[in-house]
């Protein structure tokens, strides 16, 4: 019987980004695909001109898909998105994607299931509100770091702790409880039920590379995020065992070695 033709699959794959997201979750559904890689730009840390060839923004992840046989290739962009479109077109017969309708409820109005609403809600969570807070953190605790002139740090410091207290440390510690409280109403080990689902993929990047610093980013009433949420700290560390993870990171090292996996925060 002769094997369907598959669509040829480019991920754009750029350093320390959440791009790594997308090559796990390539993984995870079986698929053949290329991979290019791109360093930072030593400088400003910023994506390489080469990206912009591929999308007019210049960012990753970016992913070219050509449909069987040939024809017009079509570029996404956005990790929600490529996941989305990923895992409806490729994710049947695997854990990505839970079946969207209740059965005889298809195509009506609330009649999607339980774990299909938490993958989307999940899915724009990962993106949004995480997401949009760990970057906020992530540049306002440069103001406080090595980076900043000693002379004028004391002042950046104190800017940067106003930020914390007013705004970052409150919406962090909101979000890693609701996550810890999510997982227990899961049930299961994941955010949708007992398998591994793209949902669970997408919001790994942030909680992974955020987990060791999470704790500096604000007052924890005298204890620790790991004491405190201790079925995230769980969920984090299964994430990183995850076979198909472990995998996504080997892919990387064997084009090469010099290329980081997660920001430092």
């Amino acid at each position: 019987m002769a094997t369907e033709e598959q669509p040829k699959i480019t991920l754009y794959w750029l350093e320390k980004s959440r791009a790594q997201n997308i090559l796990w979750l390539l993984e995870e559904l079986g698929l053949e695909y290329e991979l290019e890689t791109f360093h930072r730009n030593k400088d400003d840390n910023h994506a390489p001109a080469e990206l912009r060839e591929v999308h007019p923004l210049g960012k990753s992840p970016l992913i070219k898909i050509t449909p069987p046989g040939g024809g017009e290739p079509i570029v996404l962009a956005e990790s929600g998105f490529i996941t989305q479109y990923l895992c409806e077109h490729f994710g049947k017969n695997t854990t990505m994607m839970p079946q969207r309708y209740r059965e005889g409820q298809e195509g009506q109005v609330c009649g999607e299931t339980p774990a299909w609403l938490r993958w989307q809600y999940f899915l724009h969570f990962a993106e949004g509100t995480m997401m949009s807070t760990f970057m906020m953190a992530m540049v306002v605790d440069r103001l406080r770091s090595p980076q900043v002139p000693f002379y004028i740090r004391p002042i950046t410091t104190m800017v940067a702790n106003k930020i914390f207290a007013g705004f970052i440390s409150h919406n962090i510690q909101n979000q890693q409880g609701f996550l810890d409280q999510q997982l227990a109403v899961a049930g299961a080990g994941y955010l949708c039920g007992k398998d591994l689902s793209a949902a669970d993929i997408l919001i790994s990047f942030g909680l992974i590379t955020a987990k060791d610093k999470v704790e500096s980013f604000g007052d924890w009433w005298g204890s620790t995020p790991r004491a405190l949420y201790p079925r995230l700290y769980q969920y984090i560390e299964r994430l990183e065992n995850e076979e198909g993870y472990k995998r996504s990171i080997q892919k990387v090292k064997e084009i090469d070695e010099s290329l980081g996996i997660n920001f430092r925060l």
